[in-house]
């Protein structure tokens, strides 16, 4: 029985990585759209790696820490700052909780400072949206629960055609 629990949660942490890479692929292809319209430069925030044994040879052995940072910043045409943070789910709703309380005060900060501040959410790679980041962390006051459905957030609904996630 232990043995097959663990095979499922492998199996889950795979499909889950290749779900994020997949999300993580379609918004690169976009900004890269972005880039070239120049109408933005977007990158997406490396994440920190711990490295815990030298290998030599410039190689090593090393493990990516929690990300405390929001997953994209740039700057739109014009000069405005864009941050945010990019989620999927193959589940019916987006809890509040995908959001650390760390990425929460930069987005707050950066929001504070004039920046565009958005989560942008994949439902199972079927609908597609860009919540405003204040619409989002206030989530509670707004639906009264703190998780989104694809139907309360219609409005926030942004198109994907031809490889671009339109969410400029």
């Amino acid at each position: 029985m232990i043995a097959e629990k663990s095979y499922q949660a492998s199996v889950t942490g795979r499909k889950n990585k290749a779900a994020g890479e997949h999300w993580e692929n379609m918004i690169e292809a976009s900004c890269q759209y972005y880039r070239f319209e120049e109408m933005a430069e977007i990158t997406k925030t490396p994440e920190p790696m711990h490295p815990i044994k030298s290998l030599g040879q410039g190689k090593f052995v090393a493990y990516y820490q929690k990300m405390a940072q929001p997953d994209y910043k740039g700057t739109l045409a014009g000069g405005k700052a864009i941050v945010f943070e990019a989620k999927h789910t193959d589940a019916e709703k987006m809890m509040r909780s995908v959001i650390s309380s760390e990425q929460e005060k930069q987005l707050d900060r950066h929001e504070k400072l004039g920046a565009e501040c958005f989560v942008m959410v994949s439902f199972g790679f079927r609908r597609f949206f860009k919540i405003p980041w204040n619409v989002f962390r206030d989530m509670k006051e707004h639906y009264g629960r703190k998780y989104v459905t694809p139907e309360d957030i219609r409005q926030y609904e942004i198109k994907y055609l031809n490889g671009v996630l339109y969410f400029l």
